[in-house]
């Protein structure tokens, strides 16, 4: 008799826990859903990436709690969601990142849906199988998973090349900036030391006044600049300096 007495117990002991668990998930994934919605309606890359970390954060307390419940459509769905929302860590753009944030939010809202659904057959002890429906449904949402996650392989290549081409063409730029300034300094030292040298000879100074030509093309633009005004300086002072000889 006791043991007659001691299954229902049982029994209504594993459903009542199995119901907790239900609703301890729900809550986790409707918080998730909560945060989610942050990230879609956020204005910067920065508050997108903070609110969808806090969405996956959720997912994860979930996780223990679905398996428990034997949600598997709930659990499927949230790992969709994450798998989705970690991607946004590598946005770098609030239009990239809410591309992954709003398909996420669309399966977000779909797992608390079937959590909630869990927890009523759970409540009233229902067991549902799935239907072909569902099973093809499931499907195509992994398809759809697949096909992004092919897209989000192509988009990163694609901004790869962008970065390569972007950083060559401001690699040529820097050296024709370059270029250009070393040429108007060259033709300023050769102008300055032409005229030096005849306002020497109108004194009778036999002595001719050169600048180093030193190739300066690999230094930075701070640098061309520093070599060429110490250039201009000292041609200034061994003209000064002729110039007391004349004096003499």
């Amino acid at each position: 008799m006791k043991t007659l007495l001691l299954l229902p117990i049982l029994f209504l002991t594993y459903a009542m826990q199995g119901q907790g668990n239900c609703e301890d998930a729900s809550a986790y994934l409707i918080n998730s859903y909560s945060h989610v919605k942050d990230a879609y309606d956020s204005n910067n890359i920065s508050h997108l990436q903070y609110y969808s970390n806090r969405s996956v954060e959720s997912i994860k307390l979930s996780k223990q709690n679905l398996a428990d419940c034997n949600c598997k459509k709930a659990l499927d769905l949230a790992n969709q969601v994450s798998d989705l929302l970690v991607q946004v860590e590598s946005a770098t753009t609030n239009e990239d990142g809410r591309f992954y944030v709003k398909r996420a939010r669309d399966l977000s809202k779909q797992s608390v849906i079937e959590i909630d659904k869990c927890a009523y057959n759970n409540a009233n002890n229902i067991e549902v199988e799935e239907t072909p429906t569902e099973n093809n449904a499931l499907a195509n949402l992994q398809k759809e998973q697949e096909q992004l996650k092919q897209q989000q392989a192509a988009l990163k290549l694609k901004e790869q090349e962008i970065k390569q081409k972007l950083a060559e063409q401001q690699t040529e730029a820097l050296a024709l900036e370059k270029k250009q300034l070393i040429g108007k300094y060259k033709l300023a030292i050769s102008s300055t030391v032409k005229t030096y040298n005849e306002s020497l000879k109108l004194c009778n100074n036999s002595n001719t006044l050169t600048a180093a030509d030193t190739d300066v093309s690999q230094e930075s633009m701070e640098t061309i600049k520093t070599h060429y005004i110490s250039s201009l300086k000292k041609l200034a002072s061994d003209y000064v300096m002729q110039l007391d000889l004349c004096a003499n």
